[in-house]
């Protein structure tokens, strides 16, 4: 446990040795602020929501103590679904139903209002797992096929340890299908296309699959090729686009795989996990300051683009980053940019749970979700301003997340609201100039 004797003072706050170097010599740094002014700030925010937190702790302890007893004077009884609304109706676990209402996306990242894609939760404090989860927005349909059991290992399509040719048809021709599904061809199928060309009409790039037979077509809707890129005077990549969500192509008949194809197509990328939520509460186990600070600073090297995990797979060692943002030409002949990486979502730990990271003065531990949302958000700081090696966001892509609580509090939010109250302090304090 955290070290009660070796700690810092900052107004009403005691903090552990350990965090508050870390928040001043990595966090605060380059940001423009003081660490002291952080601490002082957050010292506001404590005095504010940790009785207001405190007070719906206790308020959930007597709705609990309330659903608890009425369960046991009716253990034996029927269910009585009428009864049992009413009392909680009475008690104050549930609310009357209130008037009609609209919910508004405006400024809401499209990877949340837009698209529908898959999501990843992932530990911070692995980072290699992190890495892993934060480039997971772009995989290879070809590696995700080839590696798994969608393809049966049997007749000569065994896995092994090199690449098996075998195998690598029935991938290719399970791509093609999935690619006459989800972007058709005009005509006939991506398994019969020997090149892919292009050419423009009215200053509009367009993609062209010529066949084994000279026969020329296009895709049954023009709008969804939205890019391409090339290498020398070859073309090297199509981006294609299904649902909002894109699909990439990659042509080189150098590669081992690209020589056997007819088209010389070596991979088709997808673009898969659009968010992830970097987890600070279920799949972590941080019980001291030490712990808290091994999260935090894999979540400083998140968003300034420093965050490196080593390590050795199948005999050779290896080094995880940052994927790079992916560059295209669009149909107009821009540069067209898309994110290389997930839309990251913080889950801060529920503020039920407390932490002797930081204490009052007179020795209390405060709300641990509370301090996260303090240093997640200090942390972010360093996106906005491009301080790191690389820019993580296209935009500020930073959610805090609140952890359910259970039994549900009044439908009114007295718990929301007291962390809004806390990211609207922060958010002032941390503002770019």
């Amino acid at each position: 446990m955290t070290d009660p004797n070796d700690r810092i003072t900052v107004g009403n706050l005691r903090i552990d040795r350990t965090l508050y170097e870390f928040v001043r010599d990595e966090m605060a740094q380059g940001t423009g602020l003081q660490a002291d002014d952080v601490w002082a700030s957050f010292d506001e925010i404590v005095a504010d929501l940790a009785p207001k937190n405190r007070a719906l702790l206790d308020q959930r302890d007597c709705l609990q103590e309330k659903l608890d007893s009425w369960h046991r004077a009716r253990v034996d009884g029927p269910f009585d679904e009428e009864e049992y609304r009413a009392f909680l109706l009475s008690i104050g676990y549930l609310v009357s139903e209130g008037d009609d209402f609209q919910i508004a996306t405006d400024s809401v990242d499209r990877e949340i209002s837009l698209v529908a894609g898959p999501q990843l939760v992932v530990p911070v404090d692995n980072p290699r797992y992190a890495l892993n989860a934060t480039n997971a927005r772009w995989g290879s349909l070809y590696d995700a096929l080839y590696g798994t059991d969608v393809i049966p290992e049997e007749e000569g399509s065994e896995i092994g340890t090199s690449y098996n040719q075998v195998r690598g048809e029935y991938v290719v021709a399970k791509t093609e299908k999935f690619l006459d599904a989800t972007v058709p061809l005009s005509e006939r199928s991506y398994s019969e296309v020997i090149a892919f060309k292009l050419n423009k009409l009215h200053g509009i790039c367009n993609l062209t699959c010529v066949f084994g037979d000279g026969v020329e077509t296009g895709l049954a809707d023009e709008s969804q090729f939205v890019g391409h890129d090339v290498a020398g005077e070859r073309l090297s990549v199509i981006l294609l686009r299904h649902n909002e969500l894109h699909i990439e192509i990659q042509i080189d008949p150098s590669h081992i795989v690209g020589a056997a194809h007819p088209a010389g197509v070596k991979d088709v990328l997808l673009e898969s996990a659009i968010t992830t939520i970097q987890d600070f509460e279920d799949s972590i186990s941080a019980v001291d300051a030490a712990d808290k600070v091994v999260a935090y600073r894999n979540w400083l090297g998140i968003m300034n683009g420093t965050l490196e995990a080593t390590f050795v797979k199948n005999g050779s060692q290896m080094t995880r980053k940052l994927s790079a943002d992916r560059t295209y030409c669009d149909r107009q002949g821009d540069e067209l940019k898309l994110s290389g990486r997930s839309l990251l979502l913080v889950r801060n730990v529920g503020i039920h749970m407390y932490t002797d990271a930081v204490t009052t003065a007179a020795g209390e531990p405060i709300p641990e979700g509370i301090l996260d949302a303090m240093v997640t958000v200090l942390a972010a700081k360093h996106d906005l301003l491009l301080l790191g090696l690389a820019h993580v966001a296209l935009a500020f892509q930073l959610r805090l997340e609140a952890p359910p609580q259970r039994p549900v509090l009044d439908r009114g939010g007295a718990h929301a609201q007291a962390l809004h109250a806390a990211r609207e302090i922060m958010a002032q304090q941390l503002a770019v100039d």
